[in-house]
Formats: C-alpha cells, structure tokens, sequence
C-alpha cells in the first residue's frame, strides 16, 4: 500500500479511520497535495476494519435469526437456523474488503499519497515515518492529527486471550457457553446481542445504575426490558474487582448488591469506553496542548494551540462517532486550506443498533433545563402505529422535545425498528429549526415508521389522529 515518501507535503494527515482519510479527501479536492500516513496495512481504522461495520454485518445476520424466531408465533414456521461460524466471519469479511477497496479506489482517484508508516512530530514543521526500510522525514504546510482511540482496560486487568476487546470479538473466535459483558454501552449490549442471538448465555454488568445511562431513561425502558429477556442476567450498579484465566475459563470477582461474588466464564468482553491515541506522536515538540484525559484540545474549526497542526475524531473527544468523525475531518481540513469552516452542529446523531434499535438527537429534556429553556415534551407510542403493528413492533416510541412557547423542536429520541434511519428526520428538523407545525403539515406515507414522526407532531399541535388529545 505504501507510497514513496515524499520530503515535502502541503497537508499530511496522520491516521487512515474516518476522520483521517474523510481529511485526506477533502483536502484533495481542494487541491492540496495530501499525504496519508497510518500505521495500518488498509484505510477505515477502527470503523471498518474492527467496529462498526463488522458489528452491523454480524447485527444484521443475528437480527434476521430474531426475526426468524418471532415469524414462528405469527404463523410462520422455519426450522431453527443452523450456525456456520466460518460463513459468518467470511461474509464479515468480504464486506469489510469491499467497503476497503473502495476507499483504496477513492484516494487513488483524488492523488492521496498513502504511507504506511507510524509518524512522530520533530516539531510544528516537520514528522519522521518509520517503517520497514528506515526512517524518512516529511516537511508539511500543516498537519491533521486524526489517530482515533484505542480500547479502555479493566485498571491491573490488561485484554488479552480470553478476555476481549470489541476487536477480538468480532472475529468470532468462538461461541461460548457463557459470556460476561462488562459495560452496559453501546459496544457491550451491541455485540452482547450478536452473542446472545449465536447461543451464548450472557451475563452483562454495568458501574451505573441503569444501562446506556448517557441517553434518555425513557427511551432505554423498552430496549432495558427485550435485553432482560434475552440475557441471562443482568447486574447494574456492579464493578469488577478482578479477572484472571485459569485454563479454559476466566475467574471474575464481582462487587454488587445482587451480583454473585464470583463466577466463571468462558469468555469476557470489556466494553467500558474508549480512551485517545495520543501518545507517541512527538506532541510535547510542538505547543499542542492535551487535556486531563489526553485528548487534543481544538477550536471549532480542528485548529490546536500549534498554527500548523490540526486535529479530528475521536483524539479530540466528542460522542467519538463515526460520522461526527468524517465532519471534524472535512471541517479541518478545509481550515488548513484556508476555507472559512467550523464544526457547528445542533444535532449529532447516536444509534444503538440492537433490537429494538435505540437512536436520538439534540437535546433531552434535563438538557434543555441546564441552558434555561423551558421545554414540553411529546410522546407517540408505537402500538397506536398501523405499520409498527404489522411487524410487531409496538413496544416503539417517538419522542419530540420542543420549546415551550414557540414549538422549535430542540431534540428527537425514537426506540423501536429502523431508529438508525428514521432519526434522520429529526436530525434535519433539529438543524432547520423547525417547529412542530412544520413536522405536522409533512405529509407521511401511511402505513410506515415515519409517519410516528408526523403523528408525534400532530399531537403536539392538538390534531391528534391515531392517539388520543393530550
């Protein structure tokens, strides 16, 4: 994959994942020279290569075996699906290829110069790449800094053989009898539910007292209530105290109110954040500053304390999404081409992509309250939706949260099938500032998921058709 390495570059970027090479596009198209150096053999970093998109492939196969097992009580019969764990990880991984190849074609297109090498800064000018034939240096006009995030470990309890990150569980090593998911997140009740859905038993046990404790309560009870079903238990306001691997098994201490003290398992998946790859870059070279938690500290346009460095993703902080990441990078790098940007978005969305799908926007009601806007909230419950009945899926919500005396809509939270597509909606709503009148007089398609939106907004303007007045 490599290209020579140039002495000069008018932008290099340093990390091949979205923020990296969304950078490396953009500054492309603007007509600068870009070089792209990553220590990874393909671009995609974490999303493509060992996250999101291995995730979703396997979520969508174990979502359709759910599906599978739900038709049984509506008159459909199949047999019970058979698992072949080798096709699964081959089906994983041609899409994986097909997604990489894609991006390979796209920087070859736009003349991004790709070097697989690790970078280090000798300076606010100036990075030395090491690989394999030596070590080279590259002068640059200005830098992005998009390195992304790596894992968080248990303190004194490192990952490693049978105790996984999300990475190592998506190879799918094995299906075990009995997984421990240490996180209540997006990751842990994501892949705990690709687990779940293969076979495993699965114990999950999460710090806080509710699990995804940084959404909506409201909108995590239907979800919170599915996940009590499928695993087997489920322990909140519970840490580990300790792991060790004694032959095939893994020895876990636990410490919670109705928690056993210890158990075994025959895999354990921690899944309690992420932390920024900061370190080794050279930073303390230049006058980039880092906070408490290592992450970059920029300005709104990815600029640092250093007038030739940038930085975006997820080594800047944020929700450290995917897609959040592609707008950091675009945004910086057209900073660095000297184009008026910013990163200004009202309303980034977030998915939890179990089933039911949990997806949300803008603000919640307590954060309304902290900026002093006095907010009312709208409710549309899914079992008076005519499409969410027919897939059985009324168990569904959406949610509006909109200011009080003029009706902006100022947030959007929807549990229930399809979230990751409908909350897109709420997105554009959020970001136009629409008002509820303007959601109401959108015509939906009938039967659908959303038209829930629509019939939310219709409530809140006291024209309530499938739902009674409020």
């Amino acid at each position: 994959m490599s290209s020579e390495v140039p002495e000069h570059t008018q932008l290099l970027v340093i990390g091949g994942g979205p923020a990296g090479y969304a950078a490396a596009f953009r500054g492309a198209d603007l007509g600068l020279d870009v070089t792209l150096v990553t220590d990874e053999e393909r671009l995609g970093g974490v999303c493509l290569l060992r996250g999101c998109i291995p995730g979703k492939t396997l979520l969508e196969l174990t979502d359709l075996r759910s599906q599978v097992r739900r038709a049984q009580d509506r008159g459909l019969r199949f047999g019970d699906p058979d698992v072949d764990l080798d096709r699964l990880r081959g089906w994983e991984r041609e899409v994986v290829d097909h997604l990489v190849s894609g991006l390979h074609g796209l920087a070859e297109g736009r003349s991004v110069r790709i070097v697989q090498a690790r970078a280090s800064f000798d300076g606010p000018e100036q990075v030395t790449v090491s690989r394999d034939d030596g070590t080279h240096r590259i002068r640059f006009d200005h830098a992005i800094v998009a390195t992304g995030s790596t894992p968080m470990a248990l303190p004194g309890m490192p990952l490693g053989g049978r105790i996984m990150d999300s990475a190592a569980a998506l190879e799918l090593p094995e299906i075990p009898e009995r997984l421990l998911v240490v996180g209540g997140g997006y990751v842990g009740l994501e892949l705990g539910s690709v687990y779940a859905a293969l076979g495993s038993r699965i114990t999950l046990v999460e710090v806080a007292a509710r699990l995804m404790p940084i959404a909506d309560q409201e909108l995590v009870e239907p979800l919170a209530e599915e996940l009590a079903d499928r695993f087997e238990e489920i322990h909140l306001e519970t840490t580990v105290t300790g792991m060790s691997e004694q032959d095939d098994q893994v020895q876990v201490d636990l410490d919670g109110a109705d928690a056993p003290q210890q158990a075994s398992f025959d895999r354990v998946l921690v899944a309690i954040g992420r932390e920024p790859s900061s370190s080794g870059l050279g930073l303390e070279t230049t006058k980039v500053e880092l906070d408490d938690d290592g992450l970059i500290r920029v300005d709104a346009s990815g600029r640092t304390s250093e007038e030739t460095i940038l930085a975006a993703g997820d080594v800047t902080g944020g929700l450290q999404l995917a897609h959040e990441a592609f707008h950091e990078g675009i945004v910086a790098a057209e900073a660095a081409a000297g184009v008026a940007s910013a990163f200004d978005a009202r309303a980034i969305p977030a998915v939890v992509y179990t089933d039911p799908q949990l997806a949300w926007c803008g603000w919640t009601e307590p954060e309304a309250a902290e900026r002093g806007i006095e907010v009312d909230v709208v409710r549309f419950p899914w079992q008076a939706s005519g499409r969410a009945a027919t897939i059985g899926g009324g168990a569904g919500l959406t949610k509006l949260v909109h200011e009080r005396y003029s009706g902006r809509i100022l947030g959007v939270g929807i549990v229930g099938r399809q979230a990751e597509s409908l909350i897109s909606e709420g997105v554009l709503a959020v970001e136009m500032g629409a008002v509820l009148e303007d959601l109401a007089q959108a015509i939906a398609p009938h039967p659908s998921l959303s038209e829930t939106l629509h019939e939310a907004a219709m409530l809140g303007v006291d024209r309530p058709l499938h739902a009674p007045s409020l």
